[in-house]
Formats: C-alpha cells, structure tokens, sequence
C-alpha cells in the first residue's frame, strides 16, 4: 500500500492518497479544493483516481471532492448518516455511493470500512484502512475530525457556526458514546487525523502528524474522562470562536460546491482603476507584508497579509456576497495565484482583479494621501493608555479569561468590523493582540471604518505582561 499525506499550513488540514501498487488503483481522503496536487502526486506514484471520499461535510474549506471525482471520472463515495439534514443535496447529481455504518468498498488489496462516528457533525464517518495484500485487519483509521492527536473534534460547531441552536451538549454526549464505542478498536491502530494544529475544529490539536490508538488512550485527555457530563463541561469549555465562513462553508459543502475545471484565475487591474473601485465601496484586501501596510497603504482597504494566517482572517472579514479585489507586493510573481487560490479555497470565488504593489505608489503620485499605522512599543502605547487612548483587545474570549489588561476593550478581531461603535467616539485607539500579527489587520479594520488615530501595539499581551505592567489573571469578567 502506498501512503500519501496532504498538509495545507493555511488551513491545517490533512488529506490522504492512498494507493494500490498491484492494481494501480487509488483511494483520496477528504481532498481540499486544489485538486492538482492529487493528479500530480498519483501521477507520480503511477497510480489512478479511483475512488474519492470524506469524513463529513466540511466547515472549514470547500471540499475537492466533487472536483476530483469529475476530473478524474472517480467513484464519489459521501455519507448516508446523521439525517435529512445533514444528507449531500447534490450527491443523487454525482452519482455518488452513499455510505453507512459497516459499509466497505476497495482500491485494489486496500480495504475501506465505514464507521459511523458522530459527534463533531452528525454524519461523520471514520475510514478504517486494510492493507488486503499483507494483512486481514486494519492498520490505521482515518479519522477526519473525530479523533485527533492530543485532541477531540469540537462537538459546539453546529451551534455556533452553523446555527442549529441547542445541539451543543447533545452533540457533545454524541461525541463521548463515539469515542467509548471506538476504543473497541486495538491499540496499535494507526490514528491518521484531518487536521493539525492551528485548526479551529479543535481546542488544542498536536503538531504531531499521526499517532496510535494506544497512545491517545495514554495521553490525550478526552479518553481520560469516563464520566459523560464531565466529558460534556470540558469539552464544551474554552473552545475558541468559530470563524465567521465557517456556517457557509457547511451549506456550500452540503448543496455541491461548483466545479471551478482548473486553477482559479482573476485579471491584472491598472494601478488607475482603483480609485473608483474604493469609491464605490469595494472591498480590497492588501495582501502585502504587515509592515508595507502600516508604511503607507490607500486607504479604505483592509491589511490581511498572505501568510498562513491568510485564509482563516479572508473568512473572517472578506464578504461572500459581493466582488473582491487584491493588493499584492508583486503581481509578476507567484502571489497573484496564490492569492486567488487561497481564496478559492474557503470558497471567495468573486475575486474581480488584483493589483500590484505599484498601486499604492500611484495612488500618491496622483496627489492622494496615503495612509499609514503607527506602530509603538510597549512603553509608548502605556503612555498613551494613561493619556486617555482606549485599549482595545482583540484576542479571542479563551484568551482574555486566561488574563487581560485591567480596563481594556475587548472585542475579538473577527467581530470588530460590526462592534466598532462599542469603542469611544472620537478617542484614539491602542490595539493589541497576543503577539502583533492580529493587531495589525485590526488597525486596518479601524482606519476603514474612519478612526482617525489608531496605534498598533506590537509587542501585544505578551509583551505588555513581560514587561510587568498591570494584569488580570483568570477574571472571567
């Protein structure tokens, strides 16, 4: 059997190839949207597509199933549990074979069995893998985001992202039956996880690749905890906010997402074209490293840096029902496709045109002012704080209960756009993060909105603690 593993650092995500080498056939686990990297790395192996499925309907990126499937002439494999409600609408469309407890199919000697494991979404489905030339019981599970290393699969999503209210504590005692059922699987089974850390489908998920069944029953916390309501309160605690996208990216998963047959692409843009856009209300995301923005950027467009923090802040802030348009540092390079790619991948296909970094210095050329974002030190912002400046907070809630600054603001970065009017008309503002990179594209966030002094906190929380100012620890008020 071969064993390929996918990993996307923007969305920490993992997919797998799995493939025959007697038959050449293969199997793909939960493809993202970037469906090149699977025909290339087949390609490569020599093997052929044919079977394509996932765990459940994703909420964090748009699945590459349906994609892969029709590029590749695959059988689609989705799940048939968890209910009406959570059925694929457009699976009876694309021919798909739906999938039930105990369920099985094969790519060549590799064995696939369904199991049923709700919890984090109702229809969630983990894959046990059978390597038929070698041996007659299951070396691995893939288990999508049912188990991971360290970690469990949240069970709050369906509540806080999707909106079905009151299904958090049902779908957390869901959990806990699934994972009580599963521990009947042998120690040495292999745990191949679909995400890793930095996911927001978990709480606190291991860098660690992959681990056993045997060391996650030693290690990880949640097989610790026998006692069910006990299970539910700390599960359900200190989960952290889930990203706005991700209610839509449950509906575009379930409905079908649309077919995109090769790279997404967006034109190049004339560096004159910008004014009228931003006249109009565009929405234009400066891609560009944090520092260039806080230099000198037009203003009314929003700093999301394209690093790996790029999608997850897009999702957050980018809107989905109207055009997007990109500064990038070079438009001859690479970043253009990245970009655009990136997007594409939690579904912000309406991306109209990117300009280059030449923008910004037309922009000033043509007599326009540029904007700029000061960025102080810890002592200067304390000062500030102490003149009247408001301080603003935009780390997430677990965050803040772990320890904040006495008599800030908080609000997290991906509601400030909506909460702007909390903060004190007129006043200057310090904002700060945990560590800068978040305080960053929340300055952004308020210079567009019109406040008119904004100073960005560099150093953040860990910082200004450090540095032995004032802090509340563990006040969850």
């Amino acid at each position: 059997m071969l064993l390929h593993r996918f990993y996307d650092h923007g969305l920490a995500q993992a997919s797998y190839l799995l493939g025959c080498e007697l038959s050449g056939q293969a199997v793909v686990v939960d493809p993202n949207r970037d469906v090149s990297e699977y025909l290339e790395t087949a390609a490569a192996l020599r093997v052929r597509i044919a079977h394509v499925t996932e765990t459940h309907i994703h909420a964090d990126f748009v699945s590459g199933s349906r994609e892969l499937a029709e590029r590749t002439g695959a059988k689609l494999y989705l799940s048939n549990e968890g209910g009406r409600d959570w059925s694929y609408g457009y699976a009876a469309d694309a021919g798909a074979v739906l999938l039930r407890d105990g369920d099985r199919f094969e790519a060549g000697s590799i064995q696939v069995q369904a199991l049923h494991t709700p919890g984090h979404t109702p229809e969630h489905l983990t894959f046990l893998v059978t390597d038929g030339a070698t041996a007659t019981a299951p070396i691995a599970a893939l288990t999508g985001d049912f188990i991971f290393v360290g970690d469990v699969g949240r069970p709050d999503l369906l509540e806080r992202a999707a909106q079905v209210a009151g299904t958090m504590e049902q779908s957390a005692r869901t959990l806990f039956r699934s994972l009580r059922r599963f521990t009947a699987q042998p120690d040495y089974l292999q745990l191949w996880p679909g995400h890793g850390a930095g996911s927001a489908c978990g709480r606190s998920l291991s860098a660690i690749p992959q681990s056993t069944l045997g060391y996650e029953r030693r290690f990880n916390w949640a097989f610790a905890i026998t006692d069910e309501d006990e299970f539910v309160r700390l599960v359900l605690a200190g989960q952290p906010e889930p990203p706005r996208y991700f209610g839509t990216m449950k509906r575009i998963n379930r409905e079908g997402p649309r077919i995109l047959g090769g790279p997404p692409t967006a034109p190049l843009l004339r560096p004159e074209e910008l004014p009228a856009l931003l006249e109009s209300g565009a929405f234009v995301i400066d891609a560009r490293p944090g520092e260039d923005f806080a230099a000198r950027h037009v203003p009314g467009t929003i700093s999301i840096p394209l690093n790996a923090s790029f999608t997850t802040w897009a999702g957050w802030l980018a809107p989905y029902d109207q055009d997007v348009f990109l500064i990038v540092r070079d438009a001859a390079g690479r970043e253009v496709a990245e970009a655009v790619l990136e997007l594409s991948m939690i579904g912000l296909d309406r991306v109209a045109g990117v300009f280059g970094a030449e923008a910004v210095s037309a922009w000033e050329a043509s007599g326009r002012r540029t904007g700029c974002v000061h960025r102080v030190g810890i002592g200067e912002g304390a000062d500030r704080v102490k003149a009247g400046a408001t301080l603003l907070d935009v780390r997430g809630r677990a965050e803040w209960e772990a320890g904040h600054v006495p008599g800030a603001v908080h609000i997290p970065l991906g509601y400030l756009s909506e909460r702007i009017a909390e903060l004190p008309a007129g006043a200057p503002v310090v904002v700060h993060c945990q560590g800068g990179s978040r305080s960053a594209i929340a300055a952004s966030v308020l210079k567009r909105a019109g406040v008119a002094e904004v100073h960005d906190l560099t150093e953040g929380f860990g910082g200004w603690r450090k540095a032995g100012l004032p802090v509340r620890n563990g006040d969850h008020g």
